[in-house]
């Protein structure tokens, strides 16, 4: 199978975009990301760049992939397509602050294309916050509408919904976090989709950058990163039950410590915890479930 221009240039945006980030997280933090290159046995590897205790974040990665080779049957029927050849590129990331005044945030980007001619783009951002800083909220949420009206006029509340669904922990009825843009199986040949991903990748700093700068030097207590701690348990649940990607690299025999290096280092599982009705952690409960942020008030 020859893979496209079109996968080209996408394996060309990513790296140039994981160089931009590790290099703009690592400046912040003061800790440079560690590199571990690898290959996939079948086809293709991938560059996973790791932050460890650092003096923000705790436990962060942005790898990109370049994977390619025979679709397994299992993985095929999971995406409807006919086993075969495929090529897969794209970036994923997740930082893990150690405040808990510091939202969690996870981008994905991806293309993936067939021998069959079948093609298309997938991806998002979404944010995890522990402490109700409602304006930080919004913010990110007006920023994620940029990068899609900026490409294709009305369709934020489209992504903004499928984000709100996608990452819903159904067996609890919560969010995870308070949501973003996520899109999946957009048309591969539509160079608006293209100009989609590109601006959802670019809108990453912007969108987390100013709320880490405003919020590092934040003091916080115990009780906040308890509950901190407690959310975590809650992403790891999402991940390991219902993530699509966690699940697709596993089925095609994807490199095990980069698609797990999503989980936090440090939960809590503490047996039915609960919270003091109007208490901080009460508020922030109560935010896990769709909200119009664009109009909040």
């Amino acid at each position: 199978m020859i893979l496209s221009e079109q996968y080209k240039t996408m394996k060309d945006f990513i790296s140039s975009l994981q160089d931009e980030i590790t290099g703009t997280l690592g400046e912040i933090d003061g800790k440079s990301f560690s590199e571990d290159s690898w290959e996939r046995p079948g086809g293709g590897g991938g560059r996973t760049r790791v932050i460890e205790n650092g003096s923000i974040f705790e436990k962060g990665g942005v790898n990109i992939s370049d994977v390619h080779g025979e679709l397994p049957p299992e993985a095929a029927a999971q995406l409807n397509v006919k086993p075969g050849k495929f090529g897969a590129t794209g970036i994923s990331i997740v930082i893990h602050p150690h405040s808990p005044k510091i939202p969690t945030i996870h981008m994905n980007v991806r293309y993936f294309e067939t021998e069959s001619g079948k093609a298309w783009f997938g991806g998002g951002i979404d944010l995890t916050p522990y402490f109700p800083y409602e304006e930080d909220f919004v913010f990110f949420h007006k920023v994620m509408s940029d990068a899609c009206e900026s490409v294709i006029t009305g369709s934020y509340p489209a992504y903004k919904t499928q984000c709100d669904e996608y990452f819903t922990i159904k067996h609890r009825n919560e969010m995870r976090g308070i949501g973003g843009i996520f899109f999946d199986y957009l048309d591969g040949k539509n160079p608006d989709h293209f100009a989609l991903v590109k601006s959802t990748g670019n809108s990453f700093l912007k969108a987390y950058l100013p709320i880490v700068k405003k919020r590092k030097a934040a003091l916080f207590t115990d009780d906040e990163k308890n509950f901190q701690l407690h959310r975590r348990g809650r992403y790891v649940e999402f991940n390991l039950v219902y993530d699509r990607g966690t699940v697709f690299g596993l089925k095609t025999g994807g490199r095990i410590e980069s698609i797990l290096m999503s989980l936090p280092p440090v939960v809590h599982y503490n047996y039915d915890p609960t919270f003091e009705n109007g208490s901080q952690f009460d508020i922030m409960n109560q935010y896990y479930q769709p909200k119009d942020w664009l109009n909040y008030e």
